[in-house]
């Protein structure tokens, strides 16, 4: 039997290459690197005011990029224009009176998910997943048990690019081998901070966290918007208070847009972008009387960019019907672990076995006992090449309340053709969340008269709605025409009415008895 013999390492050549190797062997590698990352982006408060929709002056350049680049859904709808109840939805693919999170969760309101909604939720499944977890920024959901992220970093929601800095060590983290999940929530560009005084009007306009005086956060390069220049909605006046509120709007959301940009360097950098999915989308729509808190178009229509490195068909503007609870079952395919004989987490954990071993909450509401192993929605990972493709023929809303003292029901179903908003509550005046009532762009026009128009409105129309709304939406998108005391409607009427009815019946709304007794 011959001997093996190696060379020593006594030369310096060959020492010196030993050396390199060693040293490109103890580098992060971006070959080592996990495929199939997640980055989901959710603003707060955002309409679809991004140019890659079309919008004359707003500066998105890095969220149009990303669109250019993979899929921006044209008819994109939140399920309720609230916060918190938004969050629940997105978070667990379950409508909100099914979830249990009627309205907010912080403070007094105390509105909370069911405990066995840990079967389904975010960021639970997509760690049985074999994905590490992190959240940043905006939360606002509960219990954390059931919406549990394995890390949370720290970060100013009004600075995204401050977050994606603070992201940047658990993206390139290379100690752990599985693919990396982060869920990433602006602050902006919700109302707060106050109001710019240095405004020549007597209602003076919302900052919406904004620096007062032109101020500018840390590596953020603000763009600043004339009031003159803005397109106004079609649900909102065409005043000098509505323009300085939508100046002060629109500079928030380009903070959010230069986030997204920052988060897109990091991956490039690490040459993780072309394995790195991004979505981004907001809770609902813009905060102005007519947009957040409403089931008016300006409620429930929210941006919605999915750039995923995988497809193949990329700048794609996709007129499909997507929802907010189609959210989580997409992410979990994306990442392998959605069952699609039960269209819920192949990893499915029983709530029960695993309420057991936390004796803490087993005598509380656990929430259905029967139920929470299928999502109410399906996935959008197999469209998103294809314009082509249909993904719901009908859309459904539900909202219940935004604050505790908001109690105003509304469902909605909305397909190509009609629009249905069933107002359960419209005998009460319609409620008004206290950022939204001290707006200068309500109180402008509220201060004048009922009369006073507000957008497609008048203030008096605007507080006391029918029971039921109805509206042709594919040729009066703008929701101007209310057609359910028109004769010739009826039928249709009637039509809606039981799709609507079907809805609630599937998704198990309790609110569904009101149309028996009230």
């Amino acid at each position: 039997m011959k001997t093996m013999r190696f060379p020593q390492l006594n030369s310096p050549s060959l020492l010196a290459a030993a050396l390199s190797i060693a040293a490109l062997l103890s580098l992060p590698s971006a070959g080592r690197a996990a495929e199939k990352n997640i980055i989901f982006v959710i603003a707060d408060d955002e309409s679809p005011t991004l140019g890659c929709y079309g919008d004359p002056v707003a500066v998105t350049p890095n969220t149009d990029a990303l669109a250019a680049d993979g899929t921006v859904f044209l008819n994109a709808f939140a399920t309720t224009a609230s916060c918190s109840a938004s969050r629940s939805v997105v978070m667990s693919g379950l409508h909100n009176h099914r979830n249990g999170q009627y309205g907010h969760q912080h403070s007094y309101h105390k509105f909370s998910s069911y405990y066995n909604v840990v079967s389904l939720a975010m960021p639970r499944v997509i760690a049985n997943a074999g994905y590490r977890t992190a959240h940043i920024g905006k939360y606002h959901v509960a219990p954390e048990e059931v919406y549990h992220y394995e890390t949370y970093l720290k970060g100013n929601g009004r600075n995204a690019v401050e977050m994606a800095d603070n992201c940047k060590e658990f993206i390139t983290n290379q100690d752990d081998e599985r693919p990396f999940f982060i869920y990433f929530g602006t602050a902006d560009p919700h109302r707060g901070g106050g109001d710019d005084d240095t405004s020549s009007l007597e209602l003076k306009p919302n900052l919406f966290g904004n620096k007062p005086n032109d101020g500018q956060y840390p590596g953020v390069n603000e763009v600043f918007y004339d009031p003159k220049d803005l397109p106004i909605p079609p649900f909102l006046p065409d005043t000098p208070e509505a323009r300085e509120e939508l100046a002060q709007y629109y500079q928030s959301c380009s903070r959010v847009d230069q986030g997204i940009g920052r988060l897109v360097e990091i991956l490039k950098e690490a040459d993780l972008y072309d394995k790195t999915m991004i979505v981004f989308t907001s809770d609902h729509g813009m905060a102005f009387p007519g947009g957040k808190t409403t089931t008016y178009e300006g409620g429930l229509r929210v941006p919605f960019v999915v750039r995923n490195p995988y497809e193949e068909n990329r700048g794609v503007k996709h007129e499909a019907l997507i929802s907010h609870i189609d959210i989580t079952p997409s992410l979990l395919d994306f990442a392998g672990g959605l069952d699609p004989k039960t269209n819920g987490p192949k990893n499915w954990v029983d709530p029960d076995k695993y309420w057991k071993e936390k004796s803490y909450v087993a005598m509380e509401n656990r929430g259905p006992r029967n139920g929470f192993k299928s999502y109410h929605g399906k996935s959008w990972i197999p469209i998103l090449g294809r314009p082509d493709a249909e993904h719901w023929d009908m859309i459904f809303a539900s909202h219940t309340f935004h604050e505790i003292q908001m109690y105003y029901p509304m469902r909605v179903v909305r397909d190509k053709e009609y629009k249905l908003i069933w107002n359960i509550a419209h005998g009460l005046p319609y409620p008004f969340a206290s950022d939204l009532w001290a707006a200068s762009t309500w109180q402008a026009q509220f201060q004048k008269s009922m009369d006073a128009p507000y957008g497609n409105k008048t203030v008096g129309e605007y507080i006391h709605r029918p029971a039921f709304e109805f509206y042709h939406i594919a040729e009066d998108p703008d929701e101007t025409t209310n057609l359910a005391s028109d004769p010739a409607y009826a039928k249709k009427l009637q039509e809606y009415k039981d799709k609507l009815k079907e809805l609630q019946e599937k998704t198990d709304d309790p609110w569904i008895m009101k149309w028996e007794y009230e």
